[in-house]
């Protein structure tokens, strides 16, 4: 079994009618409950729902403290290339658009390395575009054995590898992955990719759970909000959240919250997500979750994630770049997307300290 059998269980069903259904004695009952099923977390998306954010929040609140404290931890990407053979309608890597594309060699990847430890942070996530011709995973393996100088814990974002392939990099020094479906309807997912290898819906499906099964540390999915009706997307990015979490309770699950961002070429997103719709969909996923991470990264601007400390979200990126070397590189490949936070790590820390929280720069240390 796969997560895909848990898909098509639910892609049939009757979203509008369910959702439109909602009661407030439904919404009432659900926040009385210890553990939530599926159909109390689709509850919990519905319009419905809206009208009882607050005592959402507190809830959600109690349960990130009783299971986080007031930690949150902190990272920052580094791109490593933006060289891409997809096209997806909705990035500013398609293959497609004429951006400065480049490469980082391993000198510069050090240079990156120097400037982020630099601000203390001890996270990376690195990333590329999707080519095996120009970051196959033996580079990878290379951008990890200098980024080990100077992190404890290094995450991927990259193509969907094989089980073999994990494990590989996992030997190396990775221990996280973060993998966006971004689209978990099928048939949108073929629309707005339209050529390249990203066209495999299920290979891209089964991704984290190949992660899983080669003994991935920490795993991190999402749909990329904006591309699809937000609240079928919420419900199977939780929905696939639990499976794993339930199958693989050795590996820690977390989900990003992610919506569209500006970037190089003219998608304009089919369904647009507000600052409410993100923080319903952020408070239905801790309740029905109470143990999943939740990233809210420098796409939001500052006060929106400033106001969502404590609420559910317990990772946050700082002083990111979608430039390739951007950190420290003069001769930078053009970014993914526009950031709306473009505050130093130093900020950020400041933030969470005026807030009670603790920023954690180090909470993981490979043997």
């Amino acid at each position: 079994m796969s997560f895909y059998d848990v898909y098509l269980k639910y892609k049939g069903f009757d979203f509008e009618g369910f959702l439109n259904s909602v009661t407030d004695s439904q919404i009432m009952k659900i926040l009385s409950k210890e553990k939530l099923n599926d159909l109390d977390f689709l509850a919990l998306l519905s319009d419905k729902a809206k009208e009882y954010l607050e005592p959402m929040a507190i809830k959600a609140r109690q349960l990130t403290l009783k299971n986080f404290g007031r930690a949150i931890l902190l990272y920052t990407p580094l791109y490593l290339s933006n060289y891409c053979v997809n096209q997806c309608a909705y990035c500013g890597f398609n293959c497609k658009n004429k951006i400065a594309r480049k490469k980082l060699s391993l000198d510069e990847v050090r240079k990156e390395a120097e400037a982020i430890a630099s601000t203390g942070l001890k996270h990376i996530l690195i990333l590329t575009g999707e080519s095996r011709k120009h970051t196959p995973v033996s580079y990878i393996k290379s951008c990890v054995e200098v980024l080990k100088d100077y992190f404890s814990s290094i995450s991927i974002e990259v193509y969907p590898l094989d089980t073999e392939e994990y494990a590989e990099l996992i030997e190396a020094g990775v221990d996280g992955l973060t993998l966006y479906q971004e689209t978990y309807d099928d048939e949108v997912y073929m629309e707005v990719h339209l050529k390249g290898p990203k066209r495999n819906y299920r290979y891209r499906l089964d991704a984290p759970e190949r992660a899983c099964m080669a003994s991935m540390r920490c795993v991190n999915i999402g749909a990329l909000l904006g591309l699809n009706d937000w609240q079928k997307e919420a419900f199977f990015t939780g929905l696939h959240a639990s499976y794993l979490q339930d199958k693989y309770p050795d590996v820690e699950i977390s989900v990003s919250l992610p919506r569209l961002r500006p970037h190089f070429g003219n998608f304009t997103p089919r369904s647009p997500v507000s600052d409410k719709d993100l923080v319903q969909i952020m408070l239905a996923i801790r309740l029905f979750m109470p143990r999943a991470g939740i990233t809210i990264s420098t796409r939001e601007r500052p006060q929106l994630r400033d106001n969502l400390i404590g609420l559910g979200v317990t990772k946050l990126s700082a002083g990111s770049s979608t430039q390739v070397g951007g950190h420290a590189i003069e001769d930078k490949g053009d970014g993914q997307f526009d950031i709306a936070d473009t505050r130093s790590v130093a900020q950020i820390r400041d933030m969470l300290y005026s807030k009670g929280f603790q920023p954690v720069f180090k909470d993981w240390q490979a043997i």
